[in-house]
């Protein structure tokens, strides 16, 4: 098989690719580690009547920032005004229903849905049900661990 200098040249960097990949932890230590976060060990804090459990902060192994936590809004509970941020963040809805409004768009959500907001678009979030609402933000991007 004859290869052209461009197909060759193409072919370098796919070559090179898993080696590029693969994260020395030894070389990167702030690097989330692979682990397991029982629910019944998570620390409860609390703030504005809202309960908030930190799950993970810190740095995958491609460079994003990712935070999680779990919290627990009390019934026409919000954890803070609608705001604006360079991560992007994800709702899990475990129990209860909440209503997300993005850029003055809202929408109701219950058990088993999942809301999304892109970088930057202004969000909040409020139980707008009969009893306590609880999901999990998963926040990723910029900013996200600080």
């Amino acid at each position: 098989m004859n290869l052209t200098r461009r197909e060759l040249c193409l072919t370098f960097p796919a070559a090179l690719l898993p080696t590029l990949l693969a994260v020395d932890r030894s070389q990167h230590p702030s690097v989330l580690p692979s682990t397991m976060y029982p629910l019944d060990k998570l620390t409860v804090q609390t703030s504005n009547g809202a309960e908030f459990r930190a799950v993970l902060k810190g740095k995958l192994a491609t460079g994003e920032s990712l935070e999680v936590h779990e919290t627990t809004l009390p019934v026409s509970g919000a954890p803070h005004p609608p705001h604006r941020h360079v991560h992007s963040e994800m709702w899990l809805i475990r129990e209860g229903t909440v209503e997300i409004t993005v850029n003055g768009s809202s929408n109701r959500l219950g058990p088993g849905s999942v809301g999304f907001v892109h970088s930057n678009d202004e969000h909040g979030i409020k139980n707008v049900g009969s009893a306590p609402a609880i999901y999990f933000v998963v926040a990723i991007g910029p900013g996200a661990d600080s």
